[in-house]
């Protein structure tokens, strides 16, 4: 195992170092993006909005602003190398900080962990650096087995598990292929 990816429960980073020390550890930019919503005070919102002139209901503005931040965050994480990475995180910081102190500094806590996937193939950025896929592989895998029920043994359990992940790898590959077909 070269690296976990997770969502930055407490206790993995203890868990990584005993039962996988060689193991990088990925924290999931989706989640690092969401955390900091919670930290938002909206200071000084602009009154009206920008492309019409017409005055902002305070939810509006509330809304523009948390958009806004999550899509320049989230770019951060799509950028081609680490270095670039770094660079929109500069700017970031630079232009929301004086705004959204308490949560730009959420933000930046333990953020470093959330560029290990830059180590990795290009290719593979965007299924490992975040923990999207492995919620939706879990999913579907439930919802299989709510269909079920019970399973008789753990073969048959084991053999759905291996069926679903078949069918989500495939789903990777149809749209890899989709991209360049």
């Amino acid at each position: 195992v070269r690296m976990v990816v997770c969502d930055g429960s407490k206790g993995v980073l203890e868990t990584l170092k005993t039962a996988l020390p060689s193991a990088e550890l990925q924290r999931c930019t989706v989640h690092k993006v969401r955390g900091f919503e919670r930290y938002l005070t909206y200071k000084d919102l602009p009154p009206q909005n920008p492309q019409t002139g017409q005055p902002w209901a305070l939810e509006e503005a509330r809304q523009q602003r948390r958009q806004s931040m999550k899509v320049e965050a989230l770019d951060i994480f799509e950028a081609a190398t680490r270095a670039e990475a770094e660079t929109r995180l500069a700017a970031f910081v630079a232009r929301w900080e004086l705004l959204e102190a308490k949560a730009i500094h959420n933000f930046q806590w333990g953020l470093q962990r959330c560029f290990t996937f830059y180590q990795f193939e290009k290719s593979l950025h965007p299924l490992i650096r975040s923990t999207n896929l492995l919620e939706r592989f879990f999913r579907e895998f439930r919802a299989k087995s709510d269909e079920i029920g019970a399973f008789p043994n753990e073969t048959s359990c084991l053999t759905v598990f291996h069926l679903v992940l078949v069918r989500e790898h495939a789903k990777q590959d149809r749209v890899d292929f989709a991209k360049t077909g």
